[in-house]
């Protein structure tokens, strides 16, 4: 059965004869793919546009795996290849990185709270702030934001999709995450 098999067993089967395979791949990755085009693209229709570009180059380059990285590096790197070609044809961007809006989904899936009008109100300004932050980022801090601390990647996954040295990303991420602190802290005395 093709969902017992790994991910680069898979792939190696949609090179040989069985091009149905690759399917099994979308399957498990394209929640993943998706979301970390949403990071960095910013917008829901061109991150299911990145995403799919993203599938449709790797199944047309499925002989050109060579299994020096894991499956999932090789399409991370293929999609965050899309999402900057993507941004460089689209110098400027009319929304922010984070919608401020829930979607209807998010809604319907939020727990009622206990907490007092007082604290929710207090936390929408935190996560608020969180937002316009991250989005004031410059895209190449921004990207690695979103895949270590939104997509939940190790280091090594963040320098294998992004074809960057390890301690590149740990220097961006440092960096990212200075950036973070210093302008929520000027947020917050902004608002005392």
């Amino acid at each position: 059965m093709v969902s017992d098999l790994t991910d680069e067993q898979i792939v190696e089967l949609a090179v040989g004869d069985n091009p149905n395979a690759f399917g099994e791949i979308v399957n498990r990755w394209e929640r993943k793919i998706f979301a970390l085009c949403f990071g960095m693209l910013g917008r829901e229709d061109e991150a299911k546009d990145a995403a799919q570009d993203a599938f449709i180059a790797a199944y047309k380059n499925l002989s050109k795996f060579r299994g020096d990285a894991k499956v999932s590096s090789w399409l991370h790197r293929i999609a965050v290849n899309q999402c900057l070609t993507r941004k460089r044809r689209e110098k400027t961007r009319s929304e922010s990185f984070f919608d401020e809006s829930e979607s209807a989904e998010e809604k319907v899936f939020t727990a009622p709270s206990r907490q007092s009008p007082a604290k929710l109100a207090e936390k929408d300004e935190r996560l608020k702030a969180v937002r316009q932050a991250v989005s004031a980022l410059p895209p190449d801090l921004r990207q690695i934001v979103v895949m270590k601390e939104f997509e939940e990647m190790t280091f090594q996954e963040i320098s294998d999709a992004t074809e960057m040295p390890l301690s590149t990303v740990k220097s961006r991420l440092y960096t990212a995450l200075k950036q973070l602190r210093m302008k929520l802290e000027t947020t917050a005395l902004e608002v005392v």
